[in-house]
């Protein structure tokens, strides 16, 4: 089976196709709405100096996410 990782341990520049999401309840449904569904392409655009918020690039957009919500974003690293 694939081992997946979740957004946030991600660095800067790199590119993935998300797999899962793991969040629950109105989380899932916000981060389903905003275009993070899986078999996405998303880069890592940019991540705040402490870490907190992670932009991303998906569809087209950026897209910032707190550390929390990206935890329940689970990818699969592009080589």
């Amino acid at each position: 089976m694939e081992q997946f990782k979740s957004l946030d341990t991600l660095d800067v520049g790199c590119k993935a196709i998300i797999r899962k999401i793991t969040a629950q309840g109105i989380l899932r449904r916000k981060l389903l709405d905003m275009g993070a569904i899986p078999k996405s392409e998303i880069e890592v655009a940019k991540i705040a100096p402490f870490g907190d918020p992670i932009d991303i690039k998906i569809k087209g957009y950026h897209l910032s996410l707190r550390k929390q919500e990206a935890r329940g974003i689970l990818v699969e690293m592009l080589t």
